[in-house]
């Protein structure tokens, strides 16, 4: 998208913390169903065990408050887990559900509760990834803005603590 492009994005995934070791000895490609369904499962029984990923989260939304990006994209696949997130984020965030149609009906249920249901939350867009690569840039602006044309628009974030807010001018 383009504001990643020009660096003012920040992008993290909940499963960051420990998602990058376990991976298969069979040397099979790393979103392999086993792996995705151990990681959902791994990514459970944090929460249950200490929360370390929505903690994560949290600490990743306190940076982000902190520094210069613009926008923040917070890949969260649990509705529950999703939800919880927007409470703490505060009201300025917004929920976006990125599909691939025929990816999703080419490989059907992955079998694990992370990635099959990740559509029973009520996003607040839908995004179809769908076109090709050079279709992208054009594709992302008009999410954010409903054109094709580049504007400037203010978002204005509220922190963990709610305490301080920031405004920031996005040109997209």
């Amino acid at each position: 998208m383009l504001p990643r492009k020009a660096g003012r994005c920040r992008t993290f995934r909940p499963s960051h913390p420990f998602c990058r070791w376990p991976k298969p000895q069979d040397g099979t490609a790393p979103k392999h169903r086993r792996r995705r369904r151990f990681l959902s499962q791994l990514k459970a029984d944090c929460t249950e065990f200490n929360d370390l990923p929505f903690r994560y989260c949290t600490e990743q939304l306190q940076i982000f408050a902190e520094n210069d990006a613009e926008l923040l994209f917070v890949h969260i696949r649990e509705p529950e887990e999703i939800e919880r997130f927007r409470q703490t984020a505060g009201v300025n965030c917004k929920t976006i559900l990125v599909r691939r149609p025929t990816l999703e009906q080419a490989r059907g249920q992955l079998g694990n509760r992370s990635d099959d249901g990740v559509a029973a939350y009520a996003y607040d867009a839908e995004f179809l990834n769908d076109g090709s690569l050079e279709e992208l840039p054009a594709k992302s602006t008009r999410l954010f803005t409903g054109s094709d044309q580049e504007i400037t628009f203010k978002i204005r974030h509220g922190s963990v603590s709610q305490e301080q807010s920031i405004e920031r001018n996005i040109k997209i």
